[in-house]
């Protein structure tokens, strides 16, 4: 079964936002059409896949103007006929054992209980996702979350998909697994697509592109045929080549790592150079982001060890595990892979106020670091606004804001690019050239699938 959907002048304004998050969308999709739904960083894709699935809340979460219908009947009343990914699996794991998460959308549909089972079995299997029912969903990693919030929404059979960014956090292997599963639920249900993506992963699925464009403007939809907007070329002949980087601040001997003492990843021999980016790449559940907490002193390692330069650590232990949070800010910064885990403020600029607060800087400092992040990010229409009502781009960018309010010498990005559309992109491709260019250059850790960001910042590759 497939589902129509129309939208005629719609909006969404959050209740605690003054500018609209979508406005005069109008868009008709046909049932078993496949639509790649793109536009510019907060530009409201999530929003309407959000309200398509019917969890946008009641009247007094926001406000809504025009009309947004599922097979002529509101969202709200079609629910049991969508299913939704979001860009944050966290978000959406809501069982302690991987089974029971999947089978948790059928049984609030009143699926009988022994088709309920194969559905889950099915689901797990057409995402890749090999593991155990009783398999814990906190220790799965941020990609084989992704593919669990996916394997959900699949048992559900919905007659509409929404995909929220579904490979962002994947590797290419499980990218090209997971749209494949798509493809062949489709194919077999004949349900109706809406897949919100920048890159052309999609090309072969979708049937059609639509581009959200800005609240002030309408939607415009236009063929898949000409294929979506990538963004991700390299570096052009004119970029400057890239060093091997200056002294080590970070340098990791026979280094093993993992989570209460069970090892998921090592040996491992590397050094974190100023002036250099380190790529950190391999397949989902290799163990790249406890790579990437263990260098940054947020994980104490497994085997071997993690010594810190005298110029980085200033009279701090060798080991930045040891060190205070205080030690940190101004040494190694982080950039977690779920932007929700890392933003403690009710506005954006006092997000980015929180670090320099905590160093005790002068009132004027504060101020003035925040102003320059504020536009270097573009998020200065955005600093009075509730960090989690952005966009998950725009979450991204003010958590990499945040870090370098402090000015730390080394950088750990996990996923930098995240949610990221082209303009963004190459924006924070620009970014990552600074600090590894700039007169005081710092040394970047940066943990990715995104192997054209790995040429556009000359970074030297350890795989997992």
């Amino acid at each position: 079964m497939s589902a129509r959907v129309e939208a005629r002048g719609w909006g969404w304004r959050y209740a605690t936002r003054l500018a609209w998050a979508a406005r005069g969308v109008d868009l008709a999709v046909a049932p078993g059409e496949r639509v790649q739904l793109t536009g510019l960083s907060g530009s409201g894709k999530s929003t309407l896949l959000h309200a398509l699935a019917g969890v946008l809340g009641s009247d007094d979460e926001g406000e809504q103007e025009g009309s947004l219908e599922i097979d002529g009947s509101a969202p709200l009343a079609a629910r049991g006929a969508t299913g939704l990914v979001l860009q944050d699996p966290d978000t959406q794991a809501v069982m302690a054992r991987i089974g029971d998460d999947v089978a948790f959308g059928c049984e609030n549909l009143g699926v009988p209980r022994d088709e309920i089972w194969p559905r889950v079995r099915e689901a797990l299997d057409l995402v890749g996702l090999d593991l155990p029912l009783d398999h814990s969903t906190s220790a799965l990693s941020g990609g084989q979350k992704q593919r669990l919030a996916l394997a959900g929404a699949l048992a559900m059979r919905p007659g509409l998909l929404l995909l929220d960014e579904p490979t962002a956090n994947l590797d290419p292997a499980g990218t090209e697994e997971v749209v494949a599963s798509v493809a062949r639920v489709l194919d077999a249900t004949g349900a109706t697509l809406i897949v919100v993506e920048h890159g052309d992963v999609w090309r072969g699925v979708a049937t059609r592109r639509i581009r959200l464009g800005p609240a002030a403007r309408r939607t415009t939809a236009e063929p898949a045929a000409g294929g979506p907007d990538s963004g991700v070329s390299g570096p052009s002949a004119a970029d400057p080549p890239y060093s091997c980087g200056g002294e080590p601040l970070l340098t990791a001997r026979a280094l093993v790592v993992g989570r209460r003492g069970v090892a998921v990843a090592g040996p491992i021999d590397l050094d974190v150079r100023a002036g250099a980016v380190l790529g950190v790449t391999g397949r989902n559940g290799a163990g790249k982001s406890t790579l990437g907490r263990t260098l940054a002193g947020l994980l104490p390692s497994v085997a071997g060890e993690v010594a810190a330069s005298d110029a980085l650590r200033d009279g701090a232990k060798p080991d930045p595990a040891g060190w205070s949070s205080r030690q940190l800010l101004t040494r190694i910064g982080t950039v977690l892979q779920s932007p929700d885990h890392q933003l403690l403020a009710r506005t954006v600029r006092a997000e980015l106020e929180v670090g320099p607060r905590a160093l005790r800087l002068p009132e004027d400092e504060i101020r003035a670091r925040g102003d320059e992040l504020l536009e270097r990010l573009h998020l200065a229409h955005l600093q009075a606004a509730n960090p989690h009502t952005l966009s998950g781009g725009e979450k991204r960018r003010l958590t990499v804001a945040a870090m370098l309010a402090t000015r730390p010498r080394v950088c750990v990005l996990d996923e930098p690019t995240f949610g990221q559309d082209p303009e963004t992109w190459r924006e924070m491709v620009g970014i990552i050239r600074g600090l590894v260019t700039g007169e005081d250059p710092v040394a970047v850790v940066a943990i990715t699938h995104d192997r054209p960001l790995l040429a556009a910042v000359g970074a030297r590759e350890v795989a997992l």
